[in-house]
Protein backbone atom coordinates (compact mmCIF):
# COMPACT_ATOMS: atom_id res chain seq x y z
CA UNK A 1 0.00 0.00 0.00
CA UNK A 2 1.80 3.14 -0.98
CA UNK A 3 2.27 5.97 0.90
CA UNK A 4 -0.04 8.84 0.94
CA UNK A 5 1.81 12.11 -0.60
CA UNK A 6 1.43 15.96 -0.28
CA UNK A 7 0.36 16.31 -3.64
CA UNK A 8 -2.00 13.80 -4.35
CA UNK A 9 -3.93 15.51 -1.19
CA UNK A 10 -3.61 19.38 -2.92
CA UNK A 11 -5.19 17.55 -6.34
CA UNK A 12 -8.34 16.41 -4.30
CA UNK A 13 -11.52 18.66 -5.95
CA UNK A 14 -15.15 18.28 -4.35
CA UNK A 15 -15.52 15.48 -6.02
CA UNK A 16 -14.04 13.13 -3.97
CA UNK A 17 -15.88 14.18 -0.96
CA UNK A 18 -15.87 10.43 0.61
CA UNK A 19 -13.36 9.04 -0.72
CA UNK A 20 -11.13 6.66 1.86
CA UNK A 21 -7.03 6.89 1.46
CA UNK A 22 -5.10 4.45 3.26
CA UNK A 23 -1.36 3.96 4.02
CA UNK A 24 0.85 0.98 5.80
CA UNK A 25 1.08 1.72 9.42
CA UNK A 26 -2.79 1.42 9.58
CA UNK A 27 -3.25 5.47 9.08
CA UNK A 28 -6.80 5.71 7.04
CA UNK A 29 -7.96 9.20 5.66
CA UNK A 30 -11.34 10.52 4.72
CA UNK A 31 -11.72 13.35 2.08
CA UNK A 32 -14.61 15.71 3.28
CA UNK A 33 -16.59 18.65 1.40
CA UNK A 34 -17.24 21.70 3.31
CA UNK A 35 -17.50 25.59 3.50
CA UNK A 36 -13.89 25.80 4.59
CA UNK A 37 -13.19 23.59 1.62
CA UNK A 38 -11.20 19.98 1.74
CA UNK A 39 -10.28 18.47 4.65
CA UNK A 40 -8.91 15.40 5.43
CA UNK A 41 -9.55 13.71 8.72
CA UNK A 42 -6.82 10.86 9.38
CA UNK A 43 -7.15 7.82 12.50
CA UNK A 44 -4.78 5.31 13.13
CA UNK A 45 -6.50 1.71 12.91
CA UNK A 46 -4.66 -0.73 15.24
CA UNK A 47 -5.88 -4.40 17.02
CA UNK A 48 -5.81 -4.57 20.43
CA UNK A 49 -6.39 -7.54 22.64
CA UNK A 50 -8.10 -9.04 19.42
CA UNK A 51 -10.11 -5.95 18.72
CA UNK A 52 -10.35 -3.70 15.60
CA UNK A 53 -9.89 -0.19 17.43
CA UNK A 54 -8.85 3.37 16.21
CA UNK A 55 -7.72 7.01 17.76
CA UNK A 56 -8.20 10.21 15.64
CA UNK A 57 -4.52 11.28 14.12
CA UNK A 58 -5.48 14.94 13.27
CA UNK A 59 -7.26 16.71 10.12
CA UNK A 60 -5.24 17.56 7.15
CA UNK A 61 -4.35 20.15 6.13
CA UNK A 62 -4.29 21.40 9.72
CA UNK A 63 -1.68 19.06 10.62
CA UNK A 64 0.79 18.05 8.42
CA UNK A 65 1.15 14.46 6.72
CA UNK A 66 4.49 14.38 9.06
CA UNK A 67 2.78 15.68 12.31
CA UNK A 68 -0.33 12.65 11.38
CA UNK A 69 2.65 10.00 11.06
CA UNK A 70 4.28 11.18 14.32
CA UNK A 71 1.04 10.82 16.35
CA UNK A 72 0.53 7.35 14.73
CA UNK A 73 4.20 6.43 15.53
CA UNK A 74 3.44 7.38 19.64
CA UNK A 75 0.51 5.66 19.31
CA UNK A 76 1.80 2.51 18.13
CA UNK A 77 4.29 2.41 21.04
CA UNK A 78 1.21 2.91 23.50
CA UNK A 79 -0.35 -0.16 21.55
CA UNK A 80 2.56 -2.34 21.32
CA UNK A 81 2.85 -2.01 25.30
CA UNK A 82 -0.60 -3.38 25.45
CA UNK A 83 -2.17 0.11 26.59
CA UNK A 84 -5.50 1.40 24.51
CA UNK A 85 -4.28 4.84 23.54
CA UNK A 86 -7.63 6.11 23.94
CA UNK A 87 -7.55 5.54 27.97
CA UNK A 88 -4.43 6.83 28.08
CA UNK A 89 -5.81 9.93 26.96
CA UNK A 90 -7.98 10.33 28.99
CA UNK A 91 -5.47 9.27 31.64
CA UNK A 92 -3.15 12.07 30.86
CA UNK A 93 -5.84 14.07 30.97
CA UNK A 94 -7.24 13.41 34.15
CA UNK A 95 -3.56 13.89 35.56
CA UNK A 96 -3.11 16.88 33.67
CA UNK A 97 -6.14 18.40 36.07
CA UNK A 98 -4.91 16.59 39.00
CA UNK A 99 -2.15 18.75 38.47
CA UNK A 100 -3.74 21.95 37.88
CA UNK A 101 -5.95 21.54 40.95
CA UNK A 102 -2.53 20.10 43.19
CA UNK A 103 -1.63 23.67 41.75
CA UNK A 104 -4.59 25.50 43.00
CA UNK A 105 -5.04 23.72 46.17
CA UNK A 106 -0.94 24.51 46.81
CA UNK A 107 -1.96 28.22 46.12
CA UNK A 108 -4.41 28.47 48.58
CA UNK A 109 -2.84 26.68 51.23
CA UNK A 110 -0.12 28.94 50.86
CA UNK A 111 -2.12 32.20 50.91
CA UNK A 112 -4.11 30.85 54.01
CA UNK A 113 -0.53 30.17 55.49
CA UNK A 114 0.33 33.80 54.69
CA UNK A 115 -2.92 35.42 55.66
CA UNK A 116 -2.23 38.70 57.70
CA UNK A 117 -3.48 40.71 60.60
CA UNK A 118 -5.45 42.77 58.03
CA UNK A 119 -6.96 40.00 56.45
CA UNK A 120 -8.21 38.42 59.94
CA UNK A 121 -9.24 42.28 61.08
CA UNK A 122 -11.87 42.09 57.75
CA UNK A 123 -13.20 38.96 58.51
CA UNK A 124 -13.94 39.63 61.90
CA UNK A 125 -15.72 42.66 61.11
CA UNK A 126 -17.54 40.97 58.99
CA UNK A 127 -18.53 38.21 60.85
CA UNK A 128 -17.42 38.53 64.60
CA UNK A 129 -18.44 41.61 65.98
CA UNK A 130 -21.03 44.25 66.10
CA UNK A 131 -20.91 47.32 68.17
CA UNK A 132 -23.60 49.82 68.48
CA UNK A 133 -21.83 52.10 66.30
CA UNK A 134 -21.44 49.98 63.34
CA UNK A 135 -17.48 49.49 64.78
CA UNK A 136 -17.04 53.19 63.44
CA UNK A 137 -14.56 53.53 66.54
CA UNK A 138 -13.13 49.91 65.47
CA UNK A 139 -12.69 50.62 61.73
CA UNK A 140 -11.10 54.65 62.96
CA UNK A 141 -8.46 52.92 65.90
CA UNK A 142 -7.16 49.83 63.70
CA UNK A 143 -7.16 52.15 60.66
CA UNK A 144 -4.67 54.48 62.75
CA UNK A 145 -3.08 52.88 65.08
CA UNK A 146 -3.00 48.57 64.34
CA UNK A 147 -2.63 48.45 60.98
CA UNK A 148 -0.12 50.16 59.86
CA UNK A 149 2.18 48.32 62.33
CA UNK A 150 1.32 44.85 62.11
CA UNK A 151 -1.48 44.92 59.67
CA UNK A 152 0.91 43.02 56.96
CA UNK A 153 2.50 41.43 59.45
CA UNK A 154 1.34 37.07 58.98
CA UNK A 155 -1.04 35.95 61.53
CA UNK A 156 1.21 32.70 62.11
CA UNK A 157 4.55 34.91 62.24
CA UNK A 158 2.70 37.32 64.65
CA UNK A 159 4.70 37.42 68.29
CA UNK A 160 3.94 39.26 71.73
CA UNK A 161 6.75 41.73 70.66
CA UNK A 162 5.18 42.53 67.87
CA UNK A 163 1.94 43.80 69.75
CA UNK A 164 4.14 45.47 72.41
CA UNK A 165 6.12 47.16 70.02
CA UNK A 166 2.72 48.62 68.50
CA UNK A 167 1.38 49.55 72.13
CA UNK A 168 3.99 51.34 72.98
CA UNK A 169 4.08 53.66 70.26
CA UNK A 170 0.60 54.47 70.95
CA UNK A 171 1.49 54.79 74.36
CA UNK A 172 4.04 57.37 73.57
CA UNK A 173 1.03 59.67 73.04
CA UNK A 174 0.17 59.96 76.91
CA UNK A 175 -3.34 57.82 75.81
CA UNK A 176 -3.69 55.27 78.84
CA UNK A 177 -6.91 54.66 78.30
CA UNK A 178 -6.73 54.19 74.78
CA UNK A 179 -3.82 51.93 75.40
CA UNK A 180 -6.09 49.69 77.30
CA UNK A 181 -9.19 49.77 74.81
CA UNK A 182 -6.80 49.03 71.45
CA UNK A 183 -5.34 46.23 73.43
CA UNK A 184 -8.91 44.82 74.35
CA UNK A 185 -9.98 45.20 71.07
CA UNK A 186 -7.00 43.73 69.52
CA UNK A 187 -7.43 40.79 72.01
CA UNK A 188 -10.68 40.20 71.07
CA UNK A 189 -10.08 39.57 67.45
CA UNK A 190 -7.38 37.67 67.65
CA UNK A 191 -9.55 35.40 70.72
CA UNK A 192 -12.03 35.12 68.08
CA UNK A 193 -10.07 34.00 65.32
CA UNK A 194 -8.30 31.32 67.70
CA UNK A 195 -11.51 29.59 68.01
CA UNK A 196 -12.52 29.31 64.01
CA UNK A 197 -10.46 28.23 61.09
CA UNK A 198 -8.19 28.86 59.05
CA UNK A 199 -7.48 31.31 61.78
CA UNK A 200 -6.42 29.01 64.34
CA UNK A 201 -4.27 26.97 62.34
CA UNK A 202 -2.27 29.32 62.20
CA UNK A 203 -1.66 30.47 66.07
CA UNK A 204 -0.53 26.98 66.63
CA UNK A 205 0.93 28.40 69.49
CA UNK A 206 -2.30 30.31 71.11
CA UNK A 207 -3.47 33.88 71.16
CA UNK A 208 -0.18 36.09 71.35
CA UNK A 209 -2.18 38.75 73.14
CA UNK A 210 -2.19 36.45 76.05
CA UNK A 211 1.10 37.27 76.92
CA UNK A 212 1.17 40.86 76.77
CA UNK A 213 1.01 42.37 79.92
CA UNK A 214 -0.96 45.78 78.91
CA UNK A 215 -0.63 47.14 82.45
CA UNK A 216 3.18 47.15 82.32
CA UNK A 217 3.34 49.65 79.71
CA UNK A 218 0.46 52.84 81.84
CA UNK A 219 1.21 55.50 84.18
CA UNK A 220 2.03 53.78 87.37
CA UNK A 221 -0.20 56.18 88.36
CA UNK A 222 -3.11 54.63 86.14
CA UNK A 223 -6.24 53.86 87.43
CA UNK A 224 -8.31 52.40 84.81
CA UNK A 225 -11.56 53.32 86.42
CA UNK A 226 -12.06 56.75 87.08
CA UNK A 227 -13.30 58.34 90.34
CA UNK A 228 -13.32 61.94 89.17
CA UNK A 229 -15.92 64.16 90.69
CA UNK A 230 -16.55 67.98 90.70
CA UNK A 231 -16.39 69.54 93.55
CA UNK A 232 -18.50 72.55 94.20
CA UNK A 233 -15.72 74.92 93.69
CA UNK A 234 -14.60 73.31 90.44
CA UNK A 235 -18.35 73.37 89.51
CA UNK A 236 -18.42 77.33 90.03
CA UNK A 237 -15.19 77.72 88.67
CA UNK A 238 -16.59 75.71 84.91
CA UNK A 239 -19.03 78.53 84.84
CA UNK A 240 -16.69 81.32 85.61
CA UNK A 241 -14.73 79.98 83.00
CA UNK A 242 -17.06 79.90 80.46
CA UNK A 243 -18.56 83.44 81.34
CA UNK A 244 -14.90 84.78 81.60
CA UNK A 245 -14.03 83.33 77.96
CA UNK A 246 -17.29 84.69 76.45
CA UNK A 247 -16.49 88.36 77.93
CA UNK A 248 -12.49 88.58 77.09
CA UNK A 249 -13.44 87.35 73.11
CA UNK A 250 -16.36 89.57 72.92
CA UNK A 251 -14.23 92.69 74.26
CA UNK A 252 -11.41 92.39 71.33
CA UNK A 253 -11.17 94.36 68.97
CA UNK A 254 -12.90 92.70 65.25
CA UNK A 255 -9.40 92.84 63.76
CA UNK A 256 -8.07 90.86 67.08
CA UNK A 257 -11.17 88.25 67.32
CA UNK A 258 -9.01 85.61 64.63
CA UNK A 259 -5.93 85.27 66.73
CA UNK A 260 -7.80 85.68 70.38
CA UNK A 261 -8.96 82.49 72.42
CA UNK A 262 -12.08 81.29 71.61
CA UNK A 263 -14.77 80.30 73.91
CA UNK A 264 -15.90 76.72 73.98
CA UNK A 265 -19.04 76.91 71.98
CA UNK A 266 -22.34 78.08 73.13
CA UNK A 267 -23.54 74.65 72.24
CA UNK A 268 -21.02 72.58 74.39
CA UNK A 269 -21.04 74.43 77.13
CA UNK A 270 -24.78 73.25 77.30
CA UNK A 271 -24.51 70.19 76.31
CA UNK A 272 -21.95 69.47 79.61
CA UNK A 273 -24.75 71.13 81.92
CA UNK A 274 -27.45 69.12 80.84
CA UNK A 275 -24.93 65.96 81.57
CA UNK A 276 -24.08 67.41 85.11
CA UNK A 277 -28.00 67.70 85.38
CA UNK A 278 -29.80 64.68 83.56
CA UNK A 279 -26.94 62.04 84.59
CA UNK A 280 -26.91 61.15 80.28
CA UNK A 281 -24.04 60.14 78.95
CA UNK A 282 -22.69 62.29 76.77
CA UNK A 283 -22.77 60.26 73.39
CA UNK A 284 -26.68 59.55 74.14
CA UNK A 285 -26.88 63.65 74.23
CA UNK A 286 -25.01 64.33 71.21
CA UNK A 287 -26.93 61.73 69.08
CA UNK A 288 -30.45 63.03 70.56
CA UNK A 289 -33.64 64.31 68.53
CA UNK A 290 -35.73 67.26 69.34
CA UNK A 291 -38.74 64.84 68.40
CA UNK A 292 -38.02 62.96 71.93
CA UNK A 293 -37.69 66.17 73.87
CA UNK A 294 -40.91 67.59 75.30
CA UNK A 295 -40.55 71.00 76.48
CA UNK A 296 -44.67 71.44 77.85
CA UNK A 297 -44.18 68.54 79.91
CA UNK A 298 -40.28 68.86 80.77
CA UNK A 299 -39.43 65.21 79.69
CA UNK A 300 -36.53 63.29 77.66
CA UNK A 301 -37.31 59.79 76.11
CA UNK A 302 -34.30 58.40 75.11
CA UNK A 303 -34.91 54.79 72.84
CA UNK A 304 -32.82 51.91 73.70
CA UNK A 305 -31.44 51.97 70.59
CA UNK A 306 -29.38 55.40 71.49
CA UNK A 307 -28.26 54.15 74.96
CA UNK A 308 -25.17 52.09 75.85
CA UNK A 309 -25.29 48.55 76.99
CA UNK A 310 -24.85 45.05 75.34
CA UNK A 311 -26.87 43.89 72.38
CA UNK A 312 -30.42 42.70 73.39
CA UNK A 313 -29.46 44.61 76.99
CA UNK A 314 -30.49 47.94 76.11
CA UNK A 315 -33.91 49.52 77.56
CA UNK A 316 -35.73 52.92 77.01
CA UNK A 317 -35.15 55.33 79.39
CA UNK A 318 -37.03 58.61 80.39
CA UNK A 319 -35.95 61.54 82.24
CA UNK A 320 -37.84 64.00 83.67
CA UNK A 321 -36.19 67.33 83.57
CA UNK A 322 -35.68 69.52 86.80
CA UNK A 323 -35.90 73.36 86.30
CA UNK A 324 -32.39 74.03 85.72
CA UNK A 325 -31.81 71.19 82.78
CA UNK A 326 -34.88 71.76 81.39
CA UNK A 327 -33.35 75.95 81.30
CA UNK A 328 -30.62 74.29 79.20
CA UNK A 329 -32.89 72.87 76.43
CA UNK A 330 -34.77 75.66 75.93
CA UNK A 331 -31.87 77.93 75.43
CA UNK A 332 -30.39 74.94 73.48
CA UNK A 333 -33.41 74.96 71.01
CA UNK A 334 -32.99 78.69 70.47
CA UNK A 335 -29.97 77.43 68.96
CA UNK A 336 -30.76 74.18 67.36
CA UNK A 337 -34.62 73.78 66.79
CA UNK A 338 -34.80 74.08 63.45
CA UNK A 339 -32.94 71.02 63.03
CA UNK A 340 -33.72 67.12 63.86
CA UNK A 341 -31.04 66.82 65.94
CA UNK A 342 -30.33 68.45 69.33
CA UNK A 343 -26.83 68.67 67.86
CA UNK A 344 -26.83 68.79 63.82
CA UNK A 345 -23.62 67.99 62.03
CA UNK A 346 -22.19 70.48 59.87
CA UNK A 347 -24.33 69.16 57.17
CA UNK A 348 -27.11 68.95 58.87
CA UNK A 349 -27.24 65.07 57.69
CA UNK A 350 -27.39 63.37 60.92
CA UNK A 351 -25.89 64.51 64.25
CA UNK A 352 -22.29 65.89 65.33
CA UNK A 353 -19.14 63.43 65.96
CA UNK A 354 -20.27 61.51 69.49
CA UNK A 355 -16.53 62.18 70.84
CA UNK A 356 -16.71 66.20 69.72
CA UNK A 357 -17.15 67.38 72.84
CA UNK A 358 -14.82 65.41 74.65
CA UNK A 359 -12.12 66.13 72.27
CA UNK A 360 -12.85 69.99 72.83
CA UNK A 361 -13.02 69.35 76.73
CA UNK A 362 -9.19 67.41 76.41
CA UNK A 363 -7.96 69.81 74.15
CA UNK A 364 -8.43 73.13 76.44
CA UNK A 365 -6.80 70.66 78.99
CA UNK A 366 -3.04 70.18 77.20
CA UNK A 367 -0.72 69.88 80.63
CA UNK A 368 -2.54 66.37 81.06
CA UNK A 369 -2.02 65.41 77.07
CA UNK A 370 1.92 64.22 76.86
CA UNK A 371 1.44 65.28 73.39
CA UNK A 372 4.73 65.12 71.31
CA UNK A 373 3.37 68.39 69.55
CA UNK A 374 0.05 70.28 69.23
CA UNK A 375 -2.72 68.76 67.26
CA UNK A 376 -3.16 70.51 63.44
CA UNK A 377 -6.62 72.25 63.86
CA UNK A 378 -7.43 71.63 67.74
CA UNK A 379 -7.36 73.72 70.56
CA UNK A 380 -4.08 72.78 72.48
CA UNK A 381 -4.53 75.34 75.84
CA UNK A 382 -5.38 74.85 79.56
CA UNK A 383 -8.38 77.02 79.65
CA UNK A 384 -10.84 74.21 80.84
CA UNK A 385 -8.09 73.07 83.75
CA UNK A 386 -9.87 73.13 86.70
CA UNK A 387 -8.14 73.56 90.55
CA UNK A 388 -5.15 74.64 88.69
CA UNK A 389 -4.86 70.96 87.60
CA UNK A 390 -4.45 69.53 91.36
CA UNK A 391 -7.55 67.01 90.85
CA UNK A 392 -6.41 66.00 87.89
CA UNK A 393 -8.33 66.38 84.22
CA UNK A 394 -11.91 66.30 84.01
CA UNK A 395 -14.27 64.29 81.38
CA UNK A 396 -17.63 65.15 80.06
CA UNK A 397 -18.50 61.57 81.55
CA UNK A 398 -17.42 62.88 85.10
CA UNK A 399 -19.94 65.61 85.42
CA UNK A 400 -22.73 62.20 85.03
CA UNK A 401 -20.42 60.96 87.87
CA UNK A 402 -20.79 64.26 89.76
CA UNK A 403 -24.76 64.00 89.29
CA UNK A 404 -24.51 60.88 90.51
CA UNK A 405 -22.61 61.90 93.68
CA UNK A 406 -24.29 64.79 94.35
CA UNK A 407 -27.88 62.72 94.16
CA UNK A 408 -26.44 59.87 96.69
CA UNK A 409 -25.10 63.10 99.22
CA UNK A 410 -28.86 64.42 99.14
CA UNK A 411 -29.98 61.09 100.24
CA UNK A 412 -31.40 59.70 96.73
CA UNK A 413 -31.30 55.74 97.03
CA UNK A 414 -28.70 53.83 95.19
CA UNK A 415 -31.78 52.10 93.29
CA UNK A 416 -33.16 55.54 92.12
CA UNK A 417 -29.82 57.13 91.10
CA UNK A 418 -29.19 53.76 89.07
CA UNK A 419 -32.48 54.08 87.48
CA UNK A 420 -31.57 57.64 86.68
CA UNK A 421 -28.87 56.98 85.10
CA UNK A 422 -29.93 54.13 83.14
CA UNK A 423 -28.04 51.32 84.71
CA UNK A 424 -29.72 47.62 83.66
CA UNK A 425 -30.48 46.52 87.32
CA UNK A 426 -29.67 42.86 88.33
CA UNK A 427 -32.02 40.38 89.90
CA UNK A 428 -33.55 37.33 88.40
CA UNK A 429 -35.81 37.14 84.96
CA UNK A 430 -38.23 36.45 86.58
CA UNK A 431 -38.48 39.97 88.52
CA UNK A 432 -37.56 41.93 85.43
CA UNK A 433 -40.20 40.23 83.47
CA UNK A 434 -42.86 40.92 86.21
CA UNK A 435 -42.01 43.74 88.04
CA UNK A 436 -42.69 47.10 85.67
CA UNK A 437 -42.63 49.97 88.33
CA UNK A 438 -41.32 53.05 86.37
CA UNK A 439 -40.12 55.00 89.17
CA UNK A 440 -41.03 58.12 87.36
CA UNK A 441 -42.54 59.58 90.64
CA UNK A 442 -38.94 58.91 92.82
CA UNK A 443 -36.69 59.66 89.77
CA UNK A 444 -38.58 62.99 88.93
CA UNK A 445 -38.09 63.87 92.68
CA UNK A 446 -34.18 62.98 92.54
CA UNK A 447 -33.67 65.02 89.13
CA UNK A 448 -35.50 67.98 91.06
CA UNK A 449 -32.85 67.82 93.89
CA UNK A 450 -30.21 67.62 91.99
CA UNK A 451 -31.47 70.44 89.73
CA UNK A 452 -31.87 72.56 92.50
CA UNK A 453 -28.54 71.77 94.29
CA UNK A 454 -27.23 72.77 91.00
CA UNK A 455 -28.96 76.25 90.95
CA UNK A 456 -28.10 76.71 94.30
CA UNK A 457 -24.13 76.00 94.18
CA UNK A 458 -24.42 78.71 90.67
CA UNK A 459 -26.45 81.04 92.38
CA UNK A 460 -23.69 81.74 95.00
CA UNK A 461 -20.08 82.46 95.61
CA UNK A 462 -19.87 80.12 98.95
CA UNK A 463 -19.89 76.65 99.48
CA UNK A 464 -24.02 75.73 99.94
CA UNK A 465 -24.37 73.50 102.65
CA UNK A 466 -26.86 70.47 101.99
CA UNK A 467 -30.24 70.79 103.82
CA UNK A 468 -30.40 67.32 104.53
CA UNK A 469 -34.29 68.00 105.69
CA UNK A 470 -34.94 67.94 101.34
CA UNK A 471 -33.50 64.22 101.11
CA UNK A 472 -35.76 61.62 99.95
CA UNK A 473 -38.00 60.05 102.47
CA UNK A 474 -36.70 55.66 102.86
CA UNK A 475 -40.19 54.90 101.16
CA UNK A 476 -39.26 56.11 97.77
CA UNK A 477 -36.66 53.61 97.53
Amino acid sequence: MAKIQVKQLEALTADDGGLTLREDGGIVGRVRVGQRGITVLFRFEFKLNGAKRDQALGSWPKKSLASIRAERDRLRVTVSEGINPTAAKKAAKIEKQAAIEATIAGAKRLAAENLTVADLFVEWLKDGVARQDDNAELIRSFTKDVLPSIGKKSLRGLTEKDILAMLRTVRERGVNRYVVSLFADLNQMLAWGEKRKPWRGLMIDGNPANLVEVKKLLDHDYQEERDRILTVDEIRELRDIFERMERDYAALPPGQKYSGIRPLERKAQLALWICLGTLCRIGELLKAEWRHIDLSKGTWFLPAMNTKGHRGMRQDHHIFLSTFALRQFKELHTLTGNTPYLFPATNHTGHVDLKSISKRVGDRQEQFKKRSKPLSGRRNDNTLVLSKGTNGDWTPHDLRRTGATTMQELGVTLEIIDRCQNHLLGGSKVRRHYLHHDYAKEKTEAWRLLGERIDAILATDNVVPINHNTRLSADLG
